[in-house]
């Protein structure tokens, strides 16, 4: 998969591309990723990105001139149409549905905006537009990683197993239930005997059953929107039952 992000700071996605899962994606050929200066498509000899906004007003605007002519640049180095997000905190909440569907738009880019955000006529540029959550950055790199590094768990051969970024949480809607490792007793707290005695069934409903709790406690909201089977919905009633936890709002 190619990923071209856009950004005035290609200097700061380095390090996160030289370690750990998308270094290991790069070196396999997996994905490739280019930074995009956007500096380098300024308008004038002064590298001028940027402007006052229409009508007063505090900060600057990103140009619409530089950002047109970078899409340019990336369109005749792919060969193709490639699939535009911009990294904005207008625009939809990013999820790991979201990451799912961006696994599949190849090639992929991410403008990274700044200042005090984009030209509006930018946007037609777009085709889509991404938040990571509601709150302001002072530039849209930090959101550019977040939406690579959870966007390439989704391509097929990135993670060690197959089946990593499907048991993640919100993969499938809920949050991730407790992990254990050894040593089996650590300052009194010990590791649940069912993970102990290797009976796969009896793990995999105690995993599913304890992912359904996790998300109880913690994301209530994101049970009302999950898509859970009739299993889950016996496993969630014992939690209900356990926790005399009122769910009438869940059903």
């Amino acid at each position: 998969m190619k990923v071209y992000i856009l950004t005035l700071f290609p200097e700061v996605f380095g390090p996160v591309l030289q370690s750990s899962i998308l270094k290991r994606a790069g070196e396999a050929g997996i994905l490739q990723v280019k930074t995009v200066n956007i500096r380098d498509f300024a308008v004038d000899s002064h590298g001028t990105v940027d402007d006052y906004p229409y009508g007063g007003g505090p900060g600057m605007v990103l140009k619409p001139e530089p950002v047109y002519d970078a899409l340019a640049w990336v369109r005749s180095d792919c060969g193709t149409k490639p699939y535009v997000a911009l990294m904005t905190p207008q625009g939809r909440r990013f999820s790991a549905q979201v990451a799912r569907d961006l696994a599949k738009r190849d090639p992929l880019v991410l403008v990274a905006g700044h200042y005090e955000g984009f030209d509006e006529r930018i946007r037609s540029f777009s085709d889509d537009e991404i938040s990571i959550g509601d709150f302001v950055l002072t530039g849209g790199e930090i959101a550019a990683m977040a939406v690579l590094d959870a966007t390439a768990r989704f391509l097929p051969g990135v993670l060690g197993d197959e089946t990593s970024a499907e048991s993640d949480s919100f993969s499938d809607g809920l949050l991730e239930g407790p992990q254990y490792t050894r040593p089996q007793e650590f300052l009194g707290m010990e590791v649940p005997l069912v993970l102990r005695q290797g009976d796969r069934a009896a793990i995999v409903r105690w995993r599913r059953k304890e992912s359904l709790r996790r998300t109880l406690e913690r994301r209530r909201d994101l049970l009302r929107d999950a898509v859970l089977t009739y299993e889950d919905r016996r496993l969630l009633a014992e939690v209900l039952e356990e926790e005399r936890v009122d769910g009438k709002d869940l059903w």
